[in-house]
């Protein structure tokens, strides 16, 4: 059976503005809230041509779900809406909670950032706290809606930050474990080598993005928390 997905298939040109240009005193580029404003208009409209059902899985996040191709093929059956945007973190999906993840009124929210975070010189702290105002914004609206929380992934191409993002994984991880209706998926274990390091088969060629295989590993874990499929 076909997904029932309302994917933007057009890759949308980000707006960055003359401040995403410079550079920040310590060395990294600065995050202007808003700066996907583009990305997420193109959602709506897309979500006005074609109204999203109610009630469907959503994936929210980071390219790891935006590149996710072969989403039909790996989740048949279920209703997904997916809508990741290329390069996200944890701040900008908490800045967009209201019109990229309430509006939906999904059965389940799974959510992938973090990575950029780590990649852009963000502390573990830093995203739990982005984690935890994240939930607080979806609880207040959608109180009984399950939250997972898919880890960062062990990408060979950024295995210099490897320990900074075990240490992300971490921290959220052991709040997650302290809140009722909130999940952690850990696909930083499940794509390493039993030495530790990163599974090479997983990735494309930057070595940063998985390719089905690792899409296919994340669908396995997913799997008990997204329930029966809609359809046969």
């Amino acid at each position: 059976m076909k997904i029932r997905s309302a994917v933007v298939l057009a890759v949308v040109v980000v707006a960055i503005g003359s401040a995403w240009g410079r550079v920040r005193a310590d060395g990294q580029a600065p995050t202007a809230p808003g700066r996907f404003e583009r990305n997420v208009l193109a959602y709506e409209a897309a979500d006005r041509a074609t109204p999203p059902p109610r009630g469907a899985i959503l994936l929210v996040g980071d390219s790891q779900f935006y590149r996710w191709r072969t989403l039909a093929e790996d989740l048949p059956g279920y209703t997904v809406v997916n809508r990741g945007i290329d390069s996200f973190q944890t701040s900008d999906l908490l800045y967009f909670v209201d019109r990229l993840v309430l509006p939906y009124a999904p059965r389940l929210i799974v959510m992938h950032v973090g990575g950029n975070d780590v990649n852009n010189g963000r502390t573990p702290e830093q995203v739990l706290a982005d984690v935890q105002a994240f939930v607080t914004r979806v609880r207040a609206a959608l109180p009984a809606v399950p939250i997972a929380f898919s880890s960062i992934t062990p990408g060979p191409g950024r295995w210099e930050q490897a320990e900074v993002r075990r240490r992300t994984n971490d921290v959220v991880q052991a709040w997650i474990e302290t809140q009722p209706g909130v999940s952690f998926i850990d696909l930083w274990h499940a794509m390493l080598t039993p030495e530790g390091q990163p599974r090479e088969d997983l990735w494309v060629a930057d070595r940063i993005h998985p390719n089905q295989a690792g899409y296919r590993i994340r669908v396995e874990l997913m799997r008990p928390l997204l329930g029966p499929p809609d359809r046969q």
